[in-house]
């Protein structure tokens, strides 16, 4: 059935994030900030992997001879999409939405909830796996890189709702609407979803997933809803000869 990979992702979340909470009320105010600590530290890495990934490239002549690519493409992603991001205001969007989110649910003692519920959407929304695995469940109906997902999803938020509380949960419904969308304009999207444009997606992606991290060990460094445009950009210089 087409949608069951989001279908999956959502159930995931929402379960790791329960057992999270569950874990996390045994859990003293000193072990849930090393928690939190080792969960940015984490996030910080799968950041950097992910960037590594796609910009290091080795010599074929040179085994030994490494070098970079797409540095241009993504530094015009970020500025440009910081530029459009700023003028939109998406954090300004996420937050309003998550303090809505907190009041309707009962949980407005929660100095936690917004942060952890923007922290934790950002953390699972960004990435070429949320796009490629919509598009596949859209077209084929293959959801099993959602279903990966799904199970990476499941032990980032339950560790991330064990520190940062009920608002970790809530990040079920930005990935429900985003990939559900994208399931459903899956065929629309598929031409625009070229190996380059993913790759470029992965690239930028990771960067935000970085400045995800940054955000865990100090909050508010950095606006990184604002800087979401970018994955538009991104998929843009992958049509753009010389990027």
């Amino acid at each position: 059935m087409v949608g069951t990979g989001t279908i999956l992702n959502v159930l995931g979340i929402t379960a790791g994030g329960l057992l999270g909470l569950g874990t996390g009320r045994f859990l003293t105010s000193r072990f849930q900030e090393t928690v939190l600590k080792a969960n940015a530290a984490a996030v910080v890495f799968i950041g950097i992997s992910g960037a590594v990934s796609k910009m290091l490239t080795v010599s074929d002549s040179d085994p030994a001879k490494f070098g970079t690519k797409g540095t241009m493409m993504m530094i015009l992603s970020l500025v440009l999409g910081a530029v459009l991001g700023e003028i939109i205001d998406l954090d300004s969007k996420f937050e309003a939405f998550g303090a809505w989110l907190k009041v309707r649910t009962g949980n407005s003692n929660d100095k936690q909830f917004i942060n952890g519920f923007v922290s934790a959407s950002l953390t699972v929304c960004i990435g070429a796996m949320a796009i490629v695995g919509s598009i596949q469940d859209g077209i084929y109906g293959d959801y099993s890189t959602l279903a990966a997902k799904a199970v990476l999803d499941f032990i980032i938020v339950m560790v991330m709702a064990s520190s940062m509380g009920k608002g970790c949960v809530f990040s079920a419904i930005p990935v429900g609407i985003l990939q559900g969308s994208m399931t459903f304009l899956a065929r629309l999207l598929q031409p625009v979803m070229t190996t380059q444009a993913l790759n470029n997606i992965s690239l930028v992606g990771s960067i935000l997933i970085f400045l995800v991290g940054v955000n865990l060990f100090k909050p508010r460094t950095v606006r990184v809803a604002n800087l979401l445009p970018a994955l538009i950009f991104a998929v843009i210089f992958a049509f753009v000869p010389g990027f």
